[in-house]
């Protein structure tokens, strides 16, 4: 996997502010996402995913600049804040006090809001490109295995998503979740 990535499809942006369902690489496995403020994209990810929506969702970016309209920044305790931000960019998820604007669309029923930052470098120019995080599950049936290629995408999902090619990363499983306020492992990778 190199730092070169395609180029992005020229309507992308505006796809993606119409609540364009996107698949992409992730670290470990394809990823679903959307415009994490677009209710209606997310209702119908969720519902594609036939994943409840109290679960919650992570929201990934490319950098933490990105992430901050959605984290209660200030709420982060000062003995974590240097585990987790030197943990980024990577495969881990810290589960952050979320902000007064974070939609329960994406945190569910909980006062936390699961953010990475991805080294992953398909997911980071989509950051980029589109000047925002995006909503990211895996590509799947909930429960399900995860697709890790283009090709299990298509067969899962046809037409519902907008396919963007690469390769996933070398990571073997979903990404690491922690607690933020506690460092507690939730999820292991």
């Amino acid at each position: 996997m190199t730092d070169q990535q395609p180029p992005l499809p020229q309507q992308l942006i505006e796809q993606f502010q119409q609540g364009a369902i996107l698949a992409y690489p992730t670290e470990a496995v394809f990823g679903l996402g959307c415009d994490p403020l677009n209710e209606d994209a997310v209702t119908a990810l969720l519902a594609m995913k036939q994943r409840p929506m109290e679960k919650g969702v992570i929201l990934v970016a490319s950098n933490y600049s990105q992430l901050l309209p959605f984290v209660k920044d200030n709420a982060i305790p000062m003995e974590r804040r240097t585990e987790i931000f030197s943990s980024w960019p990577g495969p881990n998820t810290w589960l952050l006090p979320k902000s007064s604007i974070t939609p329960d669309w994406i945190s569910g029923a909980s006062p936390l809001v699961a953010v990475r930052v991805s080294a992953h470098p398909r997911v980071r120019q989509l950051c980029d490109t589109l000047n925002s995080p995006l909503v990211s599950t895996s590509a799947n049936l909930s429960g399900r295995p995860p697709a890790r290629t283009s090709d299990e995408v298509r067969k899962l999902f046809a037409e519902q998503v907008l396919l963007i090619e690469g390769c996933v990363g070398s990571q073997k499983n979903a990404t690491q979740i922690r607690h933020g306020l506690s460092g507690q492992i939730i999820r292991a990778s």
